[in-house]
């Protein structure tokens, strides 16, 4: 700690921030653009000048960039000096010369950095009557609109894009007051990060082009804190919306999980929560396939309870992208014995087997805040960017933080950004990955393997016996690759915090033991080793915590005339299972009940549907690949923005229908009761009661709005309707209200932050006001609760190592590789999403290609016993011989592991190869030219 003074008071700080940093965590208001938490200090703008003294006789003082000067004990400055304000007020002057006039039509405007700093520096005349520099804008894409006009030259977008998200096609062309941040030419910007721009740009340079379709400003949206829905890592978000639609979707600042980022799925792919085609009420189809008919809501619970209450047996189907509350209510309407998770069996063995992990290899789940601490990482069977791209972005920090440990070692403080880049260069702390293809974090890897499943989990074990040689040793191993199991053991067991990254991306329960027994080892010589895994959907880690049997299953039970009737919740069984198989048992099942949001195929076969709310239209609790259990909560009430709907919650038309069929009253029911309900049913989630605040949370006695001060048109939102505007919409399940009445200030600290808003801070920037230092934690805490935790008890490693992988000539081991964009059910259905998904490909490797004869882009279909797919061929170098890849997404029958054939898709393949059947020729081979 130091002592700092500033205009004559006294201040307790850390000694090791910078100036601007431990100000600003006072709550002292200076200026700034180029300085960011989470990117330390460049001092590029100048804008953060204040007077410092070298001692209390000094009296003439000088200027000093805050950012650039430390916090050192018994620094004396001033903020308010004149000379120090007057200097701030010329360099936003400066930098205002070149910037348009625009701000009525910038979709910046009142979400601004600049607009805010230009206020607080008092600059409100601008004397530059000249010619303004233009510059010539580009396309980059469907996620980011380009603006270069408003630029003032902070560098902000290209540290971040390139130094922090490892982005390349970004970059800063040109001199002196003639820079062009931008791509050498206009394209779509690669990096998997890249929406991060619209909130680390202070201008509006860049802006979020999905909301420029639908746009609204900031102060007229609406928002409710939320948890991004499209996969297991549990970011929290802000959604916005506006007349019944999500308009954008920004970063909730949460210190342990997501900080300051997002990934661009997260942000940009919750379009499927607009889509018109939505089911919107109830739809009863009769079994002899006509068009459905929709029924009003208590025609369709009494129709589906008459169902029900003749059906012999019924089963349901849950879905880890629905809420524990939601599944909890569904296993209780059909009992424990009949209850599916809606995961596939070979999925459901490894979440399983995780969750074992997780408490049994005496090793911590860390934080993405703990991740970037770690100084050793080990990935198995996980390509990070496309399975889990916010924990592959904390694993790059982590990585990257061999820097600091150099800057810190030659008393280079860590926020000096320039200075401990230039140290660091290209050193690195270690990062070793196995997987079948390159990975988007190879490029600052120390070694990454190519390798099969079976072979990825061979190291692994071979590493766990190289730390402990208590671990069972692997058999028949190749000497070279017992050499880098030992040099991986080396570098974990020097390293003082070193990480092991796995997860069922790739089907493999033995990669996953693998990775455990590696914990295990760890957890003997160290107990600051971290364990992380990686789950595929955003509720799979509660939903294994919560139990139920596989998809499999619930169809085989009907099938076998076991059981009559389905309820299938929020679960698209065709994107799980192969056609045929989902088709059988559908058409066995006298009665069908889906509950979901979208019309998927499962849908289309339901008897009765019933629709269900999106994350945006209702209340739920989430528990993520760590085990942190989080709320989300609704952020508009559908039925006030178009009153002829009938959507719901899940859990509430599950709890209504379960009333009906017990022929009692079906008295509503509250999320707090059903989370209850729920964590007294299942001790693995009995925390889950205190992820959130209660229902009866208030701030002096005022519930929390969901709507800001500014917000206009309160009594217009239904002026289409009716001139006669009715009560706002009360909300008995959270402590937010549909209003702006209610307390949304920043000086009684709260977990459940809305939307991020401080007097003169209107930009994201505001969320320094939230927090106990700047780039810290919540002033009130992180939100959620942590549910897996290491028990003690004696470890055993796993003993079933498999052989090592021999390649076939008559066919070829599938594996499914995960991918951001077109990898997820719900995101895909968003159009920016959709856009951005590079077209599938079948993946083989280089050799295999030759020697079977194909060309690259050919069509290729690949058949197994359930399914056939036909894609363009993509031949890679490093990837296994004797494998074929398929980006997950395509087909629901293939999974990894299982074998499939190669055909020729087209008649142009000149030569037949084992394993590659020639479709039938239509003329004579000697007859073409």
């Amino acid at each position: 700690m130091a002592t700092i003074h500033v205009d004559g008071k006294a201040y307790e700080v850390d000694g090791s921030d910078n100036l601007l940093q431990a100000c600003l965590s006072l709550g002292l208001d200076i200026p700034y653009f180029c300085w960011h938490p989470a990117m330390g200090s460049v001092g590029a703008c100048r804008q953060c000048a204040v007077k410092q003294y070298k001692d209390a006789d000094d009296t003439q003082g000088m200027l000093v960039m805050s950012c650039m000067a430390p916090a050192k004990d018994d620094t004396i400055i001033s903020i308010d000096d004149d000379e120090a304000r007057d200097f701030r007020e010329s360099v936003i002057e400066w930098l205002m010369i070149n910037h348009p006039h625009d701000c009525p039509v910038c979709e910046e405007g009142g979400h601004c950095h600049l607009q805010d700093m230009t206020v607080m520096t008092g600059h409100d005349r601008r004397r530059y009557r000249f010619r303004k520099r233009t510059h010539r804008n580009q396309y980059l894409g469907p996620f980011i609109a380009h603006e270069m006009n408003r630029c003032i030259t902070c560098y902000r977008c290209v540290r971040f894009y390139r130094d922090y998200a490892g982005g390349g096609d970004l970059g800063a062309f040109g001199a002196h007051d003639n820079i062009y941040f931008g791509r050498h030419q206009e394209g779509v910007l690669e990096s998997e990060f890249a929406g991060n721009l619209t909130e680390v740009c202070p201008t509006g340079v860049f802006t979020d082009q999905t909301h420029s379709d639908h746009y609204t400003r900031k102060w007229d949206l609406q928002f409710a804190p939320s948890i991004c829905h499209q996969c297991a890592v549990g970011c929290n978000i802000s959604p916005g919306e506006r007349y019944g639609d999500i308009r954008r979707i920004e970063n909730r600042y949460h210190g342990e999980v997501n900080r300051f980022f997002l990934c661009d799925r997260g942000r940009f792919g919750y379009g499927y929560v607009n889509r018109s085609d939505r089911p919107r009420r109830p739809e009863w189809r009769d079994e002899n396939g006509h068009e459905p008919v929709t029924l009003e809501v208590d025609a369709a619970l009494e129709r589906a309870a008459d169902q029900l209450r003749t059906a012999r047996r019924v089963i349901g189907i849950g879905s880890p992208r629905a809420s524990l509350e939601s599944n909890h209510q569904l296993r209780e309407l059909v009992g424990d014995d009949n209850f599916s998770t809606g995961i596939v069996a070979r999925e459901l063995a490894c979440l399983q087997v995780m969750n074992r992990l997780n408490r049994e290899t005496g090793v911590a789940t860390p934080t993405l805040r703990e991740v970037e601490a770690h100084d050793a990482v080990l990935v198995l069977g996980e390509d990070l960017i496309q399975s889990a791209a916010r924990l592959g972005l904390a694993v790059r920090q982590a990585v990257l933080g061999r820097r600091d440990a150099l800057a810190e070692q030659r008393g280079i403080p860590g926020w000096n950004a320039e200075a401990v880049k230039t140290l660091g260069q290209d050193t690195f702390y270690p990062l070793f990955s196995a997987y079948p293809t390159a990975t988007g974090l190879d490029v600052i890897g120390e070694t990454t393997w190519r390798l099969a499943p079976d072979d990825i989990a061979r190291l692994g074990f071979a590493v766990a016996h190289a730390i402990d040689d208590t671990a069972p040793a692997v058999d028949g191993l190749d000497p070279a690759m017992r050499d880098e199991a030992g040099r991986i053991a080396e570098a974990l067991l020097a390293a003082q915090r070193p990480l092991i990254v796995s997860g069922g991306s790739l089907g493999s329960q033995a990669i996953i033991e693998a990775a455990g027994s590696v914990a295990r080892a760890l957890a003997r010589r160290t107990r600051q080793a971290g364990l992380t895994l990686v789950r595929r959907e955003a509720n799979s880690t509660g939903l294994a915590l919560l139990g139920g049997e596989s998809l499999e299953w619930a169809l085989k039970e009907i099938e076998a005339d076991r059981a009559d009737a389905l309820v299938i919740l929020e679960n698209d069984l065709y994107q799980r299972l192969p056609q045929g198989q989902v088709d059988a048992a559908l058409d066995a099942a006298d009665t069908v009940i889906v509950l979901d949001h979208q019309r998927t195929g499962t849908w289309e076969h339901a008897h009765l549907g019933l629709p269900a709310a999106t994350f945006a239209e209702g209340d739920g609790t989430l528990v993520s690949l760590e085990g942190r259990a989080q709320r989300f909560f609704q952020v508009f009430d559908p039925l006030y923005i178009r009153p002829e709907t009938r959507i719901h919650e899940s859990w509430r038309w599950l709890h209504v229908l379960k009333a009906g069929l017990e022929r009692r009253s079906g008295a509503d029911v509250t999320l707090d009761e059903v989370t209850r309900a729920c964590a007294e049913r299942y001790p693995a989630l009995a925390g889950i009661v205190d992820a959130a605040p209660h229902a009866d949370y208030r701030v002096e006695g005022l519930k929390l709005a969901r709507e800001p001060h500014r917000y206009s048109g309160r009594t217009a939102m239904r002026a289409n309707l009716n001139v006669s505007e009715p009560r706002a919409p009360q909300d008995p399940d959270s402590p937010f209200n549909f209003s702006m009445e209610g307390y949304n200030g920043f000086h009684r600290p709260r977990q459940e932050v809305a939307f991020a808003w401080a007097p003169g801070w209107n930009s994201p920037q505001a969320w320094n006001k939230f927090m106990d230092e700047v780039g810290g934690h919540l002033r009130a805490g992180d939100p959620g609760v942590r549910l897996l935790a290491p028990q003690p008890g004696d470890y055993t490693y796993a003993q079933d190592i498999p052989p090592a992988f021999t390649r076939r000539d008559d066919a070829w081991q599938v594996v499914v590789l995960p991918r951001l964009f077109g990898g997820e059910e719900t995101s895909l259905r968003a159009t920016p999403i959709a856009e951005r998904a590079a077209p599938p490909a079948i993946i083989l490797a280089a050799e295999d290609v030759q020697r079977l004869g194909l060309a690259e882009g050919e069509a290729i279909a690949l058949e197994t016993e359930t399914e056939r797919v036909v894609l363009p061929l993509n031949s890679s170098d490093g990837f296994p011989a004797g494998l074929v890849g398929l980006p997950s997404g395509v087909s629901a029958g293939m999974v990894s592991g299982i074998w499939g054939r190669l055909h020729a898709a087209s008649a142009d393949v000149v030569d037949h190869a084992p394993g590659v059947d020639r479709p039938p020729r239509t003329d004579r081979e000697e007859d073409r030219p």
